[in-house]
């Protein structure tokens, strides 16, 4: 997946900054900054718009693209991807099985699911691509009362505050919104 929105784009300074740097400089609120950033680990890597790389988060930490106070919680969105340790066996875990084991919040899992839904679809923790949402249920991934939640799109949680409009969005309605940066092609806010 790479439809995702990798930063932001300040027509009036025409100049372009990862989502942190925006947060930072007064553009992004820090709630909106943290879901666009969850998103992005969600779907596999952090991303610096400036230089067009992609960073899993402790990499994007010690380059300065995030601080240390959104550290944890990319961390913990990153596992969307990479998977969640188990605490009593150490055995590997899927988003899904965490929130069943009540690792990770509900409300935070679904947000997580619906960010990998948005940029192209479930990610198999076993393959690493990405399926449908009725596949990654076919393969018991999540149940049918997930599956059903998340293929309505009344269900999205309007998490993100467009900071042109001043709207409460779903992160699918403010990906749309976004502009493809000319040099990268990455979708900037």
């Amino acid at each position: 997946g790479s439809n995702f929105i990798a930063g932001v784009f300040t027509q009036a300074m025409n100049k372009k900054m990862s989502i942190y740097d925006a947060m930072m400089r007064g553009l992004l609120t820090p709630g909106t900054a943290l879901v666009l950033l969850e998103a992005q680990a969600a779907s596999g890597f952090l991303t610096d718009p400036v230089k067009n790389e992609k960073l899993s988060v402790k990499e994007a930490l010690t380059a300065g693209l995030i601080g240390r106070d959104f550290y944890e919680k990319l961390l913990s969105a990153e596992g969307a991807v990479t998977g969640y340790t188990e605490p009593y066996t150490g055995h590997k875990i899927s988003l899904f099985q965490a929130m069943k084991k009540e690792f990770i919040v509900k409300e935070h899992a679904i947000r997580l699911l619906e960010a990998q839904i948005a940029t192209g679809g479930i990610i198999d923790p076993v393959y690493c691509h990405r399926v449908p949402v009725e596949v990654a249920y076919q393969r018991g991934y999540f149940d049918q009362e997930m599956c059903q939640f998340l293929c309505n799109p009344k269900n999205q949680t309007r998490s993100c505050f467009d900071p042109n409009t001043h709207e409460n969005l779903t992160y699918t309605q403010l990906l749309r919104r976004c502009v493809p940066d000319p040099d990268t092609g990455l979708l900037m806010l």
